[in-house]
């Protein structure tokens, strides 16, 4: 299947290309390593570039998030947008003998997959914050591709296409509402949060540029994720019900599922991170600290934040695992430069690290903050505080030490 064509066939044609899905063999697997792992990129990308590197602007002022959030939210939405899919495919699976349709768990998923195209694609507004209605509206043509498709796929009489289609998205909501509670539960707390065309190619990197700096995607490392998912697939479609193991088909598919989003890979315990904020930093006392964990399908993640203070200076350290998502951040090298009459701004790779600073010219604020290669994020925050001083002191927390930590769950 050439991924562009399914693109301009399912949007362009979808009357004509819904037979041609419904007939053509596929996976679950299949379906995610072939096409959703790259189309869901595509708005999970875009929105970071828009509102971390581009910025939302009027009226004189540019907001933009910071770079290190916008990239922690990048990787959450794109694992959960893939998760999304799937548990909409459930959906339609369950109602089709509602409306008169047969219930097949590949074609559900078929139906689902596709028709979230519009959505996907229509992602690409995002690149530019005040245009991301547009891609609302791209959304709005899946329900139109479900639709049609649903008579074809599920076999549902037509006359009850709309009825079914109603229901399906009323669940989606319901289902979108719940994945964004997950959302809030699994991106890092106070102390650290605040046009693609053409084939994926199979290895290198995708290049993006930005008026506001660079975004390069590792297609290598996308195309391993989308292995272990395959493999998972496979593991799947062997545990067929009956083999003597009623839990089998459940586990393989939680394995394929847990692979695109680090699932069930646990996190560094929380009290193994409060153990690495020191009492004091120099003449700064710590007057308060906070540990926070959690788990949300299967997501783990851990956050231990502390706070010093002394005769008018601050400094706020937060160290922040995702768990299994964190790998993901490893996919997206981001490099940008920013400088105005006030203050400084630069994210740049150190080794297998991704570092960002930015600092007030006149030395009131500064922030420092690491993507160690396992995934864990360094971050300081300082009042009064100068930027040599706070990258002394990520530097004494000892990142060497904390990518060696291992997370519970993993051996």
């Amino acid at each position: 299947m050439n991924l562009m064509q399914r693109v301009q066939d399912i949007l362009l044609r979808p009357k004509a290309t819904w037979p041609v899905i419904a007939d053509e063999p596929g996976d679950v697997a299949g379906i995610y390593a072939s096409y959703l792992v790259y189309l869901a990129a595509i708005p999970a990308i875009a929105g970071f570039i828009g509102l971390s590197l581009i910025g939302i602007g009027g009226f004189g002022i540019n907001v933009r998030v910071p770079v290190l959030s916008g990239l922690v939210h990048m990787v959450v939405s794109y694992a959960l947008s893939l998760a999304m899919v799937y548990v909409m495919a459930l959906i339609v699976n369950a109602l089709a003998p509602t409306f008169g349709g047969t219930q097949s768990p590949t074609q559900a998923f078929k139906l689902v997959a596709y028709a979230a195209t519009a959505g996907f694609v229509g992602g690409i507004f995002s690149l530019l914050p005040a245009l991301s209605v547009l891609g609302l509206l791209a959304a709005l043509y899946a329900i139109y591709l479900i639709f049609i498709g649903v008579p074809v796929l599920m076999k549902c009489p037509p006359e009850k296409a709309l009825p079914y289609t109603a229901v399906v998205l009323i669940c989606g909501i319901v289902a979108g509402v719940v994945l964004g509670m997950v959302t809030n539960l699994v991106l890092p707390s106070r102390g650290a949060m605040m046009g693609m065309t053409g084939d994926m190619p199979a290895t290198g990197a995708i290049s993006i540029n930005t008026p506001g700096g660079k975004v390069e995607v590792d297609a290598a490392k996308m195309e391993a994720l989308a292995r272990q998912m395959e493999e998972a697939g496979k593991r799947a479609e062997a545990a067929k019900p009956g083999s003597g193991d009623a839990a089998a088909p459940g586990k393989a598919l939680g394995e394929m599922i847990g692979a695109m989003t680090g699932a069930g890979a646990g996190s560094i315990a929380a009290p193994a991170l409060k153990a690495l904020l020191p009492e004091a930093l120099g003449t700064l006392k710590r007057d308060s600290i906070e540990v926070q964990s959690g788990q949300a399908m299967g997501i783990a993640g851990s956050v231990a934040t502390a706070h010093y203070a002394e005769a008018g200076k601050s400094v706020e350290l937060t160290i922040t695992d995702m768990g299994g998502l964190g790998g993901m951040a490893a996919m997206v090298n981001v490099t940008s430069d920013r400088e105005t009459a006030t203050e400084t701004e630069k994210t740049y790779k150190q080794g297998a690290r991704t570092v960002h600073e930015s600092a007030r010219k006149d030395g009131s604020s500064a922030e420092v903050t690491l993507v160690l290669a396992n995934g864990v994020l360094l971050a300081a925050k300082g009042r009064q505080v100068g930027l040599p001083e706070l990258k002394v002191i990520v530097a004494n927390l000892n990142p060497d030490r904390i990518e060696a930590l291992k997370r519970e769950g993993k051996s």
